[in-house]
């Protein structure tokens, strides 16, 4: 062992006194000689010349001299100094550890006696430095090789080593083995010197080793014996933290001592079901210790279970905080030999009743509970503690206070011994969103043990079950209003056809001086409107248009950035966390710029005094989703986008209700209350999932989840028009969304005489795109279901260029009559109209058809447009 440090300047003592006060008496004495010699001048100055007198002085000048001179080389101290140095002579002289002092090259300047003892040295030239001594063994050489270095450097140190024989001669020591510590340091240059001097100290500590090693010895005895103790032990912290484990309970659980390390294992780790809610309810009162007999399981490493009993002791702080715990095991089944039948079973019932998975309470007739198990503290140990369940608690405490009544009248029956009393449902007192269900059971014949006994009380946790019936109570309700609303809207849209038809029929016959040309703009204009609000509710129900590609949501927010900033107010502040590396997702760019913007408007609008808007992105990976605890969502690879705000934010009692459409906590004219329908069901569309969160007073977040898209090869060039939409293993036939991307300027509308079908139940519609066409030079066959349509074919000999059909009606619908065309005619053009999206029926088609689609409500122009690039086509 070694330490060494830097050595220290000189300083000079704290206290260094003469030894006594002789030096003030002889300054005294000599001061008045020095008075009574001048007053005797002055009295016999007239006898100066008598010889006798100036022999005196003669004498006094000598002595005078002598003394300068003297004082001058150091032979005599008018104020001696104070005698350190014969002090520090003695210390080292009787130090008990030898002292040694040389200079840089080894030379030895003193030695003290108990270095010559310790040596075997008793003269000056029988002394032998330490390297002499010390070289013999290879042990000692390389500790002085390392303190010789370290002094070098200016650094003190010490090393122990271990020597065969003493230093000694042998006759005058043990001969056995002999430790010593030397230690070394640099002394300061003081007085001149050129050089520093070094000093070692070398001591025998044989003794002071045996006595450690008696002590290890002996601890190693103790610890070997409580090592394989006939019963197992375990320490643990405050924490279940295991400490310390012995070899016997080790082996009993399968542990490998080899591997262990202080707070490795867990005290949760090691025991079985309910063991460790058993462990800590035994508690002690602050600064006290208690210790309860418990029998439970532990579990083994390979996932047996052990009975056994544990003698816990547990410790309290001051404060009341606990402590350590002290444990012995015992194994169970070698007590069942000595014990009797009725220990063992009550052993058995015991560990059912701990481990059982759900709460267990016997009260009496008041209602005050008697006993309890492992689980029932365990989900309600925050409501009640365990020393109240031993002092009779009341029940009523773990019961919601609006529930507590059923309670009573449960209580009430149990007391009448009925047989039949029905479970209740009840709330968490303090935690609104837990839930329990109670079982209460009359005890019919009272035990000795308990005579007070009344009833057994039974409670499970119902929280996940309650979430998943109010999520299915919600999907249901929003399924039916969005099968209401894509209904509504599908009817609406066939309206809104013929409007928009009627009114681009009246537009091109009349002149922009013309009275009625402003109020045809303004019925085309509010038709228009009306078909945004007809989007929404299809987006809502998931039946709108969608044209999905592949998308960077970076990319995607970016874009944004500037409209959303646009559209908030001046004490709205934007903010964007982009995620690092997102993964492509594949939805409708124009939909999905929809949401992000509806988002931000009701973000904004939730902050009239201003605040603070947030989008984040990132990726989530399939393992992260569980641990997000959000019902519904697969743990597949999701992209999450955020919307944050720090505004007012959304009561819990409409939180339930906001993608209802037509529901706006808005003022009268302010709001549709379609926006956050129309996000939820864009977002749903898109295979996305979205959830809120909220808290009164502190702001919104929304969180929308959207797949991840894997990238696959495609057969046909990125771009094209015609491109498949197949995602890996998908069936939808290959078609194309018409009349969205030319204008009337950029390409020919005209017929040039193509002969078109056009099949559609609604007569308004009907008439007014056969209208339509014949203006732009069709000739145009009209009919209003899919039979009469085949049977218009037969009259027509399949003499037909293109056939425009609706996708809903009676008798036969668009997909089947596409199906019965291509069979005689398999190279007709095919177009399908219709208010819902094209994936709510193009997967009802044969793999290989083709068809355009026509999304409702259509203009004259769209209507026109799509003929033509479909004939082109």
């Amino acid at each position: 062992m070694t330490q060494y440090k830097q050595a220290d300047n000189y300083d000079p003592p704290i206290v260094n006194r003469p030894a006594g006060a002789g030096t003030w008496l002889r300054i005294v004495v000599l001061a008045a000689a020095l008075t009574l010699s001048a007053l005797a001048f002055v009295v016999f100055k007239d006898q100066l010349e008598n010889e006798l007198v100036l022999g005196v002085l003669g004498v006094l000048a000598m002595s005078g001299i002598f003394f300068l001179v003297s004082a001058l080389i150091g032979f005599i101290e008018v104020m001696p100094a104070p005698r350190t140095e014969a002090y520090a002579n003695a210390f080292l002289d009787s130090h008990p550890d030898g002292a040694i002092v040389t200079d840089r090259k080894g030379r030895v300047i003193y030695a003290n006696r108990a270095y010559g003892e310790l040596t075997g040295s008793r003269s000056v030239a029988a002394t032998q430095t330490l390297e002499a001594l010390l070289s013999r063994d290879p042990d000692s050489n390389q500790a002085l090789f390392r303190l010789a270095n370290s002094l070098r450097e200016g650094k003190a140190g010490f090393e122990e080593f271990r020597l065969r024989k003493p230093l000694g001669p042998i006759s005058s020591a043990k001969t056995e083995a002999h430790w010593y510590r030397l230690k070394a340091r640099v002394l300061p240059v003081v007085d001149g010197d050129k050089h520093p001097l070094y000093i070692w100290q070398i001591s025998d500590i044989t003794a002071e080793r045996e006595k450690q090693e008696r002590f290890f010895r002996e601890l190693q005895n103790a610890i070997d014996y409580l090592d394989h103790a006939p019963a197992g032990f375990l320490s643990a912290g405050k924490r279940g933290e295991i400490f310390y484990i012995n070899a016997t309970l080790a082996g009993w659980l399968g542990v490998d001592l080899t591997s262990f390390q202080p707070g490795s294992l867990s005290l949760s780790q090691l025991l079985a079901g309910q063991g460790l809610a058993i462990l800590q309810s035994v508690q002690a009162e602050p600064g006290r210790e208690r210790t309860e007999t418990i029998d439970l399981d532990m579990r083994k490493t390979n996932g047996q279970g052990l009975p056994v009993r544990l003698v816990h002791r547990v410790s309290a702080t001051i404060d009341g905080a606990p402590g350590d715990s002290r444990t012995i095991v015992l194994e169970r089944t070698g007590l069942g030999d000595t014990q009797q039948s009725g220990s063992i079973a009550s052993a058995r019932f015991n560990r059912f009743f701990n481990n059982t998975p759900m709460a267990i309470a016997s009260v009496d007739g008041a209602g005050k509970i008697l006993r309890t198990n492992a689980p029932f503290m365990t989900l309600f140990s925050d409501i009640v503690s365990r020393d109240e369940v031993e002092k009779g608690a009341p029940l009523e405490r773990i019961v919601h206070e609006g529930d507590r009544q059923m309670l009573a009248d449960a209580l009430a029956a149990a007391r009448d011994r009925q047989g039949n009393i029905a479970p209740f449902d009840s709330r968490h007192p303090a935690q609104e969103g837990r839930h329990f269900r109670f079982y209460v059971n009359a005890v019919i014949d009272q035990s000795d043990e308990a005579p007070e006994e009344a009833a057994i009380v039974y409670a499970v946790e119902i929280t996940a079950q309650k979430e998943l019936e109010q999520q299915m109570a919600q999907t249901q309700k929003m399924n039916a209003v969005g099968t209401l609303a894509g209904g509504i809207a599908h009817d609406f849209n066939n309206v809104l056809t013929a409007i928009l038809l009627s009114s681009d029929h009246l537009l091109l016959q009349a002149r922009q001086s013309d009275a009625s040309f402003a109020d045809l703009m303004e019925i085309k204009r509010n038709a228009n409107r009306a078909a945004v609000l007809v989007r929404q509710l299809l987006a809502f129900s998931r039946k709108q248009t969608m044209r999905p590609t592949v998308l960077n949501l970076t990319d995607v927010v970016g874009d944004l950035r500037m409209l959303v900033d646009r559209l908030t107010s001046s004490n709205v502040k934007l903010e964007i966390d982009y995620g690092r590396d997102l993964w492509p997702v594949k939805t409708d760019l124009s939909q999905f710029e929809q949401v992000l913007i509806n988002l931000c408007v009701n973000a904004r609008d939730a902050m009239p005094n201003g605040g603070t808007i947030t989008i984040r992105t990132r990726n989530v990976t399939g393992a992260d989703v569980p641990a997000m605890n959000l019902l519904g969502m697969p743990a597949e690879d999701f992209v999450m986008v955020e919307v944050e705000d720090t505004g007012t934010g959304i009561a819990p009692e409409i939180m339930d209700k906001i993608f209802e459409p037509f529901f706006t906590t808005k003022e009268v004219g302010k709001g549709t209350g379609l926006g956050l329908a129309m996000v939820y069901g864009i977002v749903r569309q898109s295979g996305g999932y979205i959830y809120p969160e909220s808290e009164v007073g502190k702001g919104t977040k929304f969180k929308l989840f959207l797949p991840r898209h894997i990238q696959e090869i495609s057969a046909q060039p990125a771009g094209s028009a015609n491109a498949t939409q197949a995602d890996g293993n998908s069936t939808t036939p290959e078609h194309k969304v018409l009349g969205a991307s030319a204008n009337e300027q950029e390409m020919d509308l005209t017929g040039n005489s193509a002969v078109v079908l056009l099949v559609e139940d609604e007569e308004a519609v009907r008439r007014g795109g056969k209208r339509m066409l014949e203006t732009r030079g069709y000739t145009v066959h009209e009919a209003g279901s899919g039979v009469e349509a085949l049977d218009i074919m037969e009259e027509l000999d399949g003499k037909v260029d293109i056939v425009v059909s609706d996708v809903v009606m009676p008798e036969m619908d668009g997909p089947s009559l596409l199906r019965e065309l291509r069979k005689k005619y398999p190279d007709m053009k095919f177009i399908f109209v219709s208010g819902y999206a094209e994936d709510a029926f193009a997967r009802n088609l044969p793999q290989d058809a083709k068809f355009g689609f026509l999304p409702k409500p259509f203009s004259l122009k769209q209507l026109a447009q799509a003929v033509r690039e479909m004939l082109d086509g």
